[in-house]
């Protein structure tokens, strides 16, 4: 089932950019990443590829004697994952995509927040758990100074963001971020200069309605029907941070996000969505 809408705008901006997140799980199959970047460099308008690191990071840190720890769900970032994750993240993950898209003939640029101050971040104040050395978004910060020029400059010259999920805090120290985060408060900020859409592409056709049920997608989900679902407790637990992020998105600004499968890339971005519509 596919599912077709119109929005009409007044007096809002008119070109186009395309806000992709890439989930774990993808970049990690070395069969499915190829194909998903040659879908991503079809896009002929701007765009900006937003990713995290994958289980290439966990894996790398087993060998260097670095041991994973997460609390819900979340990692805890230390003073040697930091190190590693920067690595790992802003280093191998990220350039080797990029490579792959120069490859393509995608002028790519790997970028992390601290680069050109693009994404400034306090650290996570310690409540109930200490996660170290992870990064929240300061949005007035990123709202204002520059921030937004040097996006500009980046878009506006024909290259293509590739950004990893780190960012500073403005005194020397990188700051691991989530990378669904990144990629709703980007869409925020660059709103204001064009028609933005935000889509985060994983391993699911969509929200499903069924865990259990691959085509039981549901194809638009509004504010009543996410507070209903809320409510009852009827979504996988890993898709919330997904939706939290989305209709945070959608309540500053930004008009279409898109959930779907890194497959449905190109399909998703025309006005026939496979995977879920958040309006």
């Amino acid at each position: 089932m596919l599912i077709s809408y119109g929005i009409k705008r007044m007096n809002q901006p008119v070109d186009k950019l395309f806000i992709i997140k890439i989930g774990g799980n993808i970049m990690d199959d070395e069969e499915k990443l190829p194909s998903f970047l040659k879908d991503f460099v079809r896009i002929k308008e701007k765009k900006i590829l937003v990713h995290g690191g994958g289980k290439i990071a966990t894996q790398i840190g087993e060998k260097l004697g670095i041991k994973a720890n997460y609390v819900n769900g979340r990692r805890i970032t230390d003073e040697k994952t930091i190190d590693l994750v920067t690595m790992v993240y802003g280093g191998l993950t990220n350039k080797k995509m990029v490579a792959k898209l120069q490859a393509l003939n995608c002028n790519a640029i790997g970028v992390t927040g601290a680069d050109a101050n693009l994404i400034p971040a306090k650290k996570r104040p310690v409540k109930d758990i200490d996660y170290g050395f992870v990064g929240d978004i300061d949005k007035e910060k990123l709202a204002s100074g520059n921030v937004r020029d040097h996006w500009q400059l980046l878009l506006n010259n024909g290259l293509v963001p590739v950004v990893a999920s780190l960012t500073h805090d403005g005194k020397g120290q990188i700051l691991n971020t989530n990378a669904d985060t990144i990629a709703s408060v980007l869409a925020v900020l660059l709103s204001e200069d064009y028609y933005v859409r935000l889509v985060y592409c994983f391993e699911k056709k969509g929200v499903l309605q069924n865990v259990n049920d691959e085509k039981s997608v549901m194809h638009l989900i509004n504010k009543t029907i996410y507070k209903n679902l809320l409510e009852d407790h009827s979504v996988a637990e890993g898709i919330l941070p997904k939706l939290e992020n989305a209709f945070a998105a959608i309540d500053q600004g930004v008009k279409e996000v898109i959930i779907g499968h890194a497959d449905d890339l190109v399909q998703n971005l025309t006005a026939e969505v496979r995977g879920t519509l958040i309006k």
